[in-house]
């Protein structure tokens, strides 16, 4: 990135310069915060998710599950798909929501629904680690994440709105990309912070983690949008 600032041919720094000129804007920051937030948690989650299935619920190679009066074997390639299918089908209802009701507002309410799923899906980790039969807590689990892969597929849509309304034409695409390259690591970070604390015995305490990043989400998300003299409404 230094180099195409300082090294590029002096014809088109101009445009390179409107570019950089995100980063001295506190809130392509503060979109940064947030988008790692939907995009990043959805993307770790994806991947993530298989693991914590199989580290956290399967105890032999042949483990059956209650599911609804049914007895059904756990097999991990049956579910994994699931979460990561809600929350892309959902994200276009994000983005109509928040054309409907403002980002700001469609974002701090879908946070919220983020902060306690992700508390609830610890709960529910924690009391499968502790149980001989970790496998009566798969489909609460189950239950807890899909609905935390609607919020963060939700949560995309309503932010990927705001950038428009609170960035200039000029400054708004090279946010998008900024912010998508940095939430992407989420692909990353995730899992490798489920494996260690997986490796630690307690997965648990990476969702608390998370529910704890989630809720200065939505505090940094209420200050600058979505309190009644915010900076920027949107």
């Amino acid at each position: 990135m230094l180099g195409m600032r300082f090294c590029t041919p002096q014809a088109i720094q101009e445009p390179l310069n409107k570019q950089f000129a995100i980063f001295s804007n506190k809130h392509n920051w503060v979109m940064t915060w947030l988008y790692v937030m939907t995009f990043g948690s959805f993307i770790g989650y994806a991947n993530a998710f298989p693991k914590l299935i199989d580290d956290v619920f399967l105890t032999d190679s042949k483990q059956m599950v209650n599911w609804f009066g049914y007895e059904v074997e756990l097999v991990t390639v049956h579910y994994i798909w699931i979460g990561a299918f809600i929350g892309a089908l959902i994200r276009p209802v994000g983005g109509w929501l928040a054309d409907k009701f403002g980002g700001a507002r469609v974002t701090q309410w879908d946070t919220w629904i983020m902060v306690a799923s992700t508390i609830l899906a610890g709960y529910i980790v924690s009391l499968a680690g502790e149980s001989p039969t970790p496998e009566q807590y798969f489909i609460p689990f189950l239950l807890t994440f899909i609905v935390l892969f609607a919020t963060t597929g939700i949560g995309n849509g309503s932010t990927f709105r705001m950038i428009p309304i609170i960035f200039s034409k000029e400054q708004a695409g090279p946010v998008l990309g900024w912010t998508s390259a940095i939430a992407a690591y989420g692909a990353y970070l995730i899992p490798k912070i489920f494996a260690t604390q997986i490796k630690a015995g307690t997965p648990e305490y990476a969702l608390y983690g998370f529910a704890i990043y989630y809720a200065s989400c939505l505090a940094v998300n209420w200050w600058f949008y979505a309190r009644k003299n915010a900076e920027v409404k949107c």
